[in-house]
C-alpha cells in the first residue's frame, strides 16, 4: 500500500506541481506526518523532491525532472484503450492524435501487458451512439472543444424551442452523453449547459476569461443531470397494463420502468396490473403512452386520457378518409 502511495505522489507532483502536505493528506487520507515520512522515503530513493517553506510553500520536484515509471499495472494499462472512442475522438479532431498515443503506450508497455491492451481492444468496442439514431451535428465541436481548452470566449447563435437567441459563453467543458454532446458553460454568473447539435453559428473571440478555481466538470454534471431528472417528471399517471404492456413500458425510460415495477398491484382475473409511472407535460405523455398501443389504458388523470382518446380518434378519421378516398 505504501510503495503505491508513494508512486501516486510521484505521480502528483510531477503532474500539478507544487502541492502542500496537507493537500497530499487530505489526497490519500493519511496524516500530515504520514506524508513527511513519505517525502522522506522518496528522497532516500534519490527522488529530487525538496520543501519550500513559507505560506505559499509545499513539496516539489526538481525542475526539469520527469521520471519514466507510469505505475501503469497491465489492467490498468488495458483499460485506457477501452477510454479511446474513435467516434468520438473524431468529431474532437482528434482521431489521429488517439491513435499516435495508443501506439506510443503500446510501444512503452512491457509485453505482458501489451498483448492484454491488445488483446481487450480487440475484444471489446465502446459505442455511445443509441439503436436507431445516427451522431448528431458537431460540426461546431473541434473549435468549442480548442475554446474550453484554451479558456477563451464564443459567441454562439443558439436553436431553442422559441427561436434562435445569440449567446456569449465561457466555455468549461464538453460531456458527451448518450451520443450527445454537450457544452457546459458560465453565462453571467452561473454555468449552464448546451447542446452541440443546437449550435447554428459560432465565432470565435480573442477574449480570454478565468476559469473558476472551484469548478468541477464531473461534479457539476451529475448534479445538474440530477436534478433535470428529478425536475422533467412534473405529474403521474395512473395506468392499467397487460403482462406485455409491462414490459413495454421500459421503452419509455428506466425512471418509469422502475416506477412501474414499484407500485404494480396484483394481477386482476384477466393477468392486467395497475402501475403509477411520472409523466412529463399532458401532450408529451399523450404521444408517449399512445404508442404503446392496446397493452397499455391510461386510468388518471382524466385530462390525460381524454387527450389520448382524442389523438386516436384523429388517427381513425384519418386512415377512415383514405379508405373512402380509394
Amino acid at each position: 500500500m505504501r510503495a503505491s502511495r508513494l508512486l501516486s505522489i510521484l505521480m502528483l507532483l510531477q503532474t500539478r506541481g507544487r502541492m502542500t502536505a496537507q493537500a497530499l493528506a487530505e489526497q490519500f487520507e493519511v496524516s500530515i506526518r504520514t506524508i513527511y515520512r513519505d517525502i522522506d522515503q522518496l528522497s532516500a530513493a534519490e527522488v529530487p523532491v525538496y520543501a519550500d517553506r513559507g505560506p505559499n510553500g509545499g513539496f516539489e520536484l526538481l525542475d526539469g525532472y520527469r521520471t519514466k515509471l507510469t505505475g501503469l499495472s497491465p489492467s490498468e494499462a488495458a483499460t485506457l484503450f477501452l477510454a479511446g472512442l474513435p467516434g468520438p475522438a473524431a468529431e474532437l479532431g482528434l482521431a489521429d492524435i488517439m491513435t499516435t498515443a495508443q501506439l506510443k503506450l503500446t510501444a512503452a508497455l512491457p509485453e505482458g501487458a501489451r498483448a492484454t491492451a491488445r488483446r481487450v481492444s480487440a475484444r471489446f468496442h465502446l459505442d455511445p451512439v443509441g439503436w436507431f439514431r445516427s451522431g448528431e451535428d458537431a460540426r461546431f465541436l473541434p473549435a468549442i472543444a480548442n475554446a474550453v481548452w484554451s479558456e477563451i470566449c464564443i459567441n454562439v447563435r443558439y436553436q431553442r424551442y422559441a427561436g434562435v437567441v445569440s449567446r456569449k459563453l465561457q466555455p468549461l467543458g464538453l460531456v458527451l452523453k448518450g451520443g450527445v454532446w454537450y457544452i457546459v458553460a458560465m453565462v453571467g454568473e452561473r454555468p449552464r449547459t448546451y447542446r452541440v447539435s443546437k449550435v447554428v453559428e459560432l465565432i470565435e473571440t480573442a477574449e480570454r476569461f478565468e476559469r473558476p478555481k472551484d469548478f468541477d466538470l464531473v461534479r457539476y454534471w451529475s448534479a445538474a443531470s440530477r436534478d433535470y431528472e428529478v425536475g422533467l417528471y412534473r405529474g403521474k399517471a395512473t395506468l392499467r397494463v397487460s403482462k406485455a404492456g409491462l414490459i413495454k413500458l421500459e421503452l419509455l425510460g428506466s425512471a418509469v420502468a422502475s416506477a412501474a415495477a414499484e407500485t404494480a398491484s396484483a394481477p386482476d382475473a384477466a393477468g392486467w396490473v395497475r402501475v403509477v409511472i411520472p409523466i412529463e407535460r399532458i401532450d408529451h405523455a399523450a404521444g408517449e403512452l399512445i404508442r404503446l398501443g392496446v397493452d397499455v389504458e391510461t386510468l388518471e388523470p382524466q385530462e390525460l386520457r381524454d387527450r389520448i382518446a382524442e389523438m386516436a380518434r384523429d388517427v381513425s378519421r384519418l386512415y377512415r378518409r383514405r379508405r373512402g378516398a380509394q
